[in-house]
């Protein structure tokens, strides 16, 4: 039976009580026990409600993945106060935009991260940062509580300096005096990494992103022994929902690191007899694709991945992961709506069928005539239940239009149902492009080109064509040691697929940073799309 009506600061209390000296959290810089995680839960929370943090306030949270980000969220949740992430890959206009609309009064940060100076960065936002908050840009501001600074900018607080000044009567006054939260409490506000737009605040609560976390770690088959390794940005609900909360809702060690390196990944993994992990198509090839993989050096049991089915066949016949899930979300749902169960039959992991969660439901739409698609046709993908988000935060008419007018969340996913029940994602709608009057689905394609035996990555989209209106063209990286050239590339696919689906153009190239990446290790198709007209000096097609 599914758990419901829980609030984070409840799970915790109890996973702390029954695991107290188990591993909770590791990283490159900290290693804490459940018992060591929760009195900084304390003193932190403490911290917060002396500068002024009370329930429904909004606190920014702008820090990598650490053990900071942990006892911030925690803090928050125990004093009723909503986090919202700041995607540490955000400039200036961005982190103005997300602050400002939504209403933050705090902000928790540290002065640089991987080189960017976010004191300086927050300054250019809000210049009274140097002198004293709140200032003009950002009336709500009030606080800047800062980790890990030499240099505290006058309108700031030594967060870790008043985190340690907390005693324990500070501590004690904090839970006496905190509101009682509630599970329809917002617990966090998501922004949405913004692939077509600004990005939205979706709003998530408790019993929310509980329940999800509880229901995903059931399909893994999640044990407190489990050593569960997750580079995903705690700043996405892969990384709050999918990592932070499975693991507390587990018991489960959770191990990370601030970015995503190839080589430290595969050492940690091996270093720390990593169980679980979890990542996408992206993740899972370069680990893979990397001269020190060594699959007979890992103890990976399971973990999810949202990868298509060549990847989720690699990573069970090369890295020799046996029960892996295949999961399928959006941030609007918490962020999982379905995941195929650790034990299910090989082909349905590795396909990508899986049953939604009990209590979520799942439709096939004909977006065209608004009909409930027959088992086995494609439409779009809407969903109902415990989930779904609360609406996007200050955004009344567009929550309104996300849904439809029997309550039912519009994904903008293309996917299709079998007789069983059984979801399989098939593609994002906006990015089905038409050649010559034929659907193509990027995913496909990509799948496809996978399958050469010097392909690392690959990446699909359509580009302007005069005559057929949109043609495939495909950026890939090549694995290392190997060659091969455009004309290769789409020689072999020539005889293998489609001819609507064949790339009429290839370009190799040695990653996609420098293209746009999301904060969750995506490559963002509109940007791709951008560059490829550029690139290959293509005009776009006037309708």
């Amino acid at each position: 039976m599914l758990p419901r009506g829980r609030i984070l600061s409840e799970v915790l209390v109890h996973t702390v009580a029954a695991y107290p000296d188990n591993d909770a959290f590791i990283d490159s810089e900290s290693r804490e026990t459940w018992r060591t995680l929760s009195a900084k839960v304390d003193r932190t929370a403490a911290a917060l409600w002396q500068r002024g943090v009370r329930k429904g306030d909004h606190v920014a949270v702008m820090l990598g993945n650490s053990v900071q980000w942990l006892q911030t969220f925690f803090a928050c949740a125990r004093i009723g106060a909503v986090t919202v992430p700041i995607n540490t890959r955000f400039k200036k206009e961005e982190l103005a935009f997300c602050l400002k609309q939504a209403d933050v009064k705090a902000i928790v940060l540290t002065e640089n991260f991987l080189g960017i100076d976010f004191s300086a960065l927050l300054g250019q936002v809000e210049p009274a940062l140097a002198v004293d908050l709140p200032g003009e840009v950002l009336p709500n501001l009030t606080q800047a509580l800062m980790f890990d600074t030499a240099s505290v900018p006058a309108g700031a607080i030594d967060f870790e300096r008043l985190i340690a000044s907390v005693s324990e009567e500070d501590i004690n006054a904090c839970y006496a005096q905190c509101g009682s939260v509630k599970p329809d409490d917002i617990l966090l506000i998501q922004y949405t990494s913004g692939t077509t737009s600004f990005p939205k605040g979706v709003m998530l609560s408790h019993d929310n992103m509980l329940s999800d976390a509880y229901a995903v770690s059931l399909r893994m088959g999640i044990r407190p022994e489990d050593r569960y390794f997750s580079i995903r940005p705690f700043f996405h609900v892969a990384g709050s929902t999918l990592s932070i909360l499975v693991s507390v809702s587990t018991g489960c060690c959770l191990l990370t690191l601030p970015k995503f390196d190839v080589s430290r990944v595969l050492a940690m993994l091996q270093r720390e007899k990593c169980t679980l992990t979890s990542g996408n198509d992206t993740i899972f090839l370069m680990l893979m694709g990397h001269p020190e993989f060594d699959a007979s050096r890992l103890h990976l049991r399971g973990g999810w991945a949202a990868a298509g089915p060549e990847v989720m066949q690699k990573i069970h016949d090369q890295m020799k992961v046996p029960n892996l899930c295949n999961a399928y979300g959006l941030s609007e749902a918490s962020p999982n709506v379905v995941m195929s169960s650790w034990d299910d039959p090989l082909p349905l992991r590795t396909e990508g069928w899986a049953l939604p969660h009990t209590g979520v439901q799942v439709r096939i739409m004909d977006t065209n005539t608004d009909e409930i698609m027959p088992a086995g046709q494609a439409g779009e993908i809407q969903v109902k239940g415990w989930s779904v988000m609360r609406g996007y935060y200050n955004l009344p008419e567009v929550t309104a239009r996300t849904f439809t007018e029997d309550g039912w969340l519009k994904t903008g996913d293309l996917g299709k149902m079998d007789e069983a029940g059984r979801l399989k994602m098939v593609g994002r709608l906006k990015d089905i492009f038409r050649v010559g009057g034929e659907n193509v689905a990027p995913t496909e394609v990509e799948g496809f080109i996978l399958m050469h035996e010097a392909i690392e990555l690959a990446q699909v989209v359509g580009v302007p064509d005069e005559r057929l209106g949109e043609v495939p063209a495909a950026f890939v990286i090549l694995k290392q040691g190997h060659s091969c050239t455009p004309d290769e590339l789409i020689a072999w696919c020539k005889p293998r697929i489609a001819n609507f689906k064949v790339p009429r153009y290839v370009r190799v190239v040695d990653s996609f940073d420098q293209i746009g990446m999301t904060g969750s290790s995506k490559v963002q198709k509109n940007k791709l799309r951008a560059h490829a007209i550029a690139l290959l000096g293509l005009t776009e097609q006037t309708k």
